[in-house]
């Protein structure tokens, strides 16, 4: 049996479940909307943080460099020092700058160097003033004349051994030469020091063996290049134990393109009587007496000792040295062997 209902009533109902219907729908709806939007910003800021770290490593590599990738983490990487940096590069970096004495003195020396123009001048500035900043017992300077190690070089001391002799053995090198050119060039063309000495392996090739006899167990070494990455002059400093350490690597840097500038103008700027041999009247500018002084000085004896091997007096002795610098028109004693060296008066 059937009931009928009536249309209003039928009516009523049907708009109060419709109702009902869009009610239940709404909050479904917002639910779901706000389950959704929690979803987005989970995803999005999950999106974000990757996004930065994908970027910063693009930004920590050079374009077109072939080295490595960076580390995904930037804050560990800018806390780790790179496994490729060798250590006379850290060492050179870790040093602190120089204090005022420290700077004055550099700067007088790239003053000293601006005013370098032959030999003498170049052996007075790097066996004098330089000799407060860079100490050293040998100073072997070397440019690349066309072959890869084929050099023109000359050698720089003043103790009583002939630097001359530096020069051929370092030409006719064939194991530790190689050897620190690499060195410096593996180094990435920054200062390098290698040891020498007894533990070296090194240690018997025959410019290792002179270098001891100056009491030199390392070497201090760097250079210049062209500006196609190729070696254009090479630099070595004989050390002694306490002349070595970070400080030295870093002053090299600084003062070695000066060094190498100030010896090419001594190649290009010879004056008169400063060629290949002595020029004319060179040999009478000193008498023989004055010859025999200049050279003892050269070999680092003083007045007193002359005078006592000459049998003249220690007096006479300085008469004749005052005329030698008068002559060579010279300053000091150290500027008389150099300019005598640079005229032939000296030999090696």
């Amino acid at each position: 049996m059937g009931y009928a209902v009536h249309p209003v009533l039928a009516a009523s109902r049907s708009k109060k479940c419709r109702k009902l219907s869009r009610e239940q729908r709404f909050a479904a709806g917002a639910t779901e909307l706000k389950i959704n939007f929690a979803y987005f910003m989970a995803t999005s800021q999950t999106e974000f943080k990757l996004t930065a770290m994908n970027l910063s490593p693009r930004k920590a590599v050079e374009p077109g460099s072939d080295g490595p990738p960076a580390n995904p983490h930037p804050s560990h990487a800018l806390s780790q020092p790179s496994s490729e940096v060798t250590t006379a590069t850290i060492s050179s970096e870790n040093v602190s700058l120089p204090d005022p004495l420290e700077l004055e003195s550099l700067m007088l020396n790239i003053d000293a160097s601006l005013r370098v123009h032959a030999r003498h001048q170049f052996f007075s500035w790097t066996q004098g003033l330089l000799q407060n900043l860079l100490r050293h017992e040998l100073l072997i300077c070397a440019l690349r004349s066309g072959e890869p190690l084929l050099f023109h070089l000359d050698s720089f001391a003043t103790s009583v051994v002939e630097p001359g002799s530096f020069s051929e053995i370092f030409r006719r090198d064939t194991s530790l030469v190689p050897h620190l050119i690499k060195s410096w060039e593996d180094n990435y063309f920054r200062p390098v020091i290698c040891e020498i000495g007894g533990g070296s392996q090194f240690a018997q090739t025959p410019l290792a063996r002179e270098l001891a006899r100056l009491g030199a167990d390392a070497v201090l070494v760097h250079g210049t290049y062209d500006v196609f990455g190729k070696l254009a002059s090479f630099f070595v400093l004989a050390l002694k134990p306490d002349s070595r350490g970070p400080r030295q690597i870093y002053l090299a840097e600084v003062l070695v393109p000066f060094v190498h500038l100030a010896w090419v103008r001594t190649q290009i700027n010879r004056p008169a009587g400063e060629g290949a041999g002595a020029g004319p009247g060179t040999s009478t500018l000193l008498t023989a007496r004055e010859q025999e002084i200049l050279r003892w000085i050269h070999l680092g004896k003083s007045n007193i000792e002359i005078g006592a091997i000459l049998g003249i007096s220690p007096l006479t002795v300085k008469n004749h040295v005052q005329k030698i610098l008068r002559k060579l028109n010279v300053q000091n004693r150290a500027q008389a062997v150099g300019r005598g060296l640079a005229l032939r008066i000296l030999s090696l």
